[in-house]
């Protein structure tokens, strides 16, 4: 269960999703450390001190979120929420692929965006994903999220041996408030 020191946001049915806090490293480890769970993440899997330095910056980071189980209390992935310009909002998940196929992501993902649209008067939210990351594309349009691009070879986080970049493509999703609110 949650303990009496975490702030929570949101109660879905089987989640808790509140802020990060220090003591959340071993269980963010358990995630960031899985290669195909980093593998379309602007970085390589965390080691354990990567993770317990990366737990203390999302403690005091209000852009992302822990997704813990409600009946164990443990993390089991996290939610990028990061408002922008225009009451638009960028959206992102990162799930232990242990906890895949369960609906967790999708039921996390609608409970924040439900509270954007109906507690915080944001517009638009999009997302980015590698279209390569067919998991992250299929959650959003389950999430009824559009299409609306494809930028071709727009970014890259890695590089060769030469050290050329490693170029990506990325799809565009996003999602309007069209309750008026």
């Amino acid at each position: 269960m949650i303990d009496n020191e975490q702030v929570l946001m949101i109660e879905t049915n089987r989640l808790f999703i509140r802020n990060f806090h220090p003591n959340d490293w071993e269980d963010l480890y358990d995630y960031l450390s899985q290669p195909e769970t980093v593998a379309y993440e602007p970085y390589e899997s965390f080691s354990l001190n990567e993770a317990k330095h990366e737990a203390q910056c999302r403690s005091n980071d209000t852009d992302f979120y822990a997704v813990c189980l409600k009946e164990s209390g443990k993390l089991i992935g996290n939610i990028y929420l990061a408002k922008q310009d225009f009451n638009s909002a960028e959206i992102g998940f990162v799930f232990n692929s242990l906890f895949g196929s369960m609906g967790y992501a999708t039921e996390a993902a609608k409970a924040m965006i439900d509270k954007l649209f109906s507690e915080d008067d944001v517009h638009r939210i999009f997302a980015e994903c590698n279209p390569e990351n067919e998991k992250s594309w299929k959650l959003l349009e389950r999430l009824n999220f559009k299409r609306e691009g494809h930028l071709k070879q727009n970014i890259y986080f890695k590089q060769d041996q030469k050290e050329n970049p490693i170029w990506q493509d990325t799809y565009i999703y996003a999602i309007l408030n069209e309750t008026g609110t």
